[in-house]
């Protein structure tokens, strides 16, 4: 099994007992952007350099003994969400150049956790539709048949876990955003 198809606890459990790092899963999932991502179209920005020096970190704080259940995995972040730094489109070219100067809280709370932040997943613009066809920059496509839709407005954050980009993402849901690209791309959404 290659480190990208781990479901969140097999890595966690690897992890913990010292037979993967962070850095060995981070760059295996990039991998797998490398290979699927031109097709699947599940992300705005990719984050390769954030993330592998997260990943370092998180395998130099489990090696201090520290132990949280999301410190070294690789995470996928909805362009929706702010991430202080780093571009915050909401799939809409009028934000094509926003860098929030803030995390959003889900943020500041997964990076407390530990996480690595992998890259920011396409949507709908401003989360506004059901297909993620509706983004100003890509249309995302179901990685089960690039012929689909993934659903949305989470579209690209559900592509990316089905094309195993992302052991996990997190999306966002006002009227079914999460459940129904869950549904269409046949991952778990909660």
């Amino acid at each position: 099994m290659q480190p990208y198809e781990l479901t969140i606890s097999q890595a966690q459990r690897l992890l913990e007992v010292g037979e993967l790092t962070s850095v060995e899963l981070t760059r295996g999932g990039l991998a797998q952007i490398e290979v699927v991502e031109k097709r699947t179209g599940a992300y705005i920005t990719i984050t390769a350099d954030l993330a592998l020096a997260q990943a370092e970190e998180t395998d130099r704080r489990r090696a201090s003994g520290e132990e949280r259940s999301l410190l070294g995995i690789p995470i996928a972040v909805k362009d929706i969400i702010c991430t202080k730094g780093i571009t915050t489109t909401c799939g809409s070219q009028i934000l094509a150049d926003f860098i929030p100067p803030f995390d959003a809280t889900v943020m500041d709370r997964l990076k407390a956790a530990g996480i690595v932040m992998v890259g920011k997943t396409n949507l709908d613009e401003f989360a506004m539709g059901s297909s993620t066809e509706n983004s100003s920059f890509h249309p995302t496509r179901n990685p089960w048949d690039l012929e689909r839709v993934p659903g949305g407005s989470s579209g690209g954050s559900a592509a990316a876990m089905a094309a195993d980009e992302a052991i996990c993402s997190l999306g966002s849901d006002t009227g079914g955003s999460i459940r129904q690209p869950a549904s269409l791309c046949v991952v778990v959404g909660l």
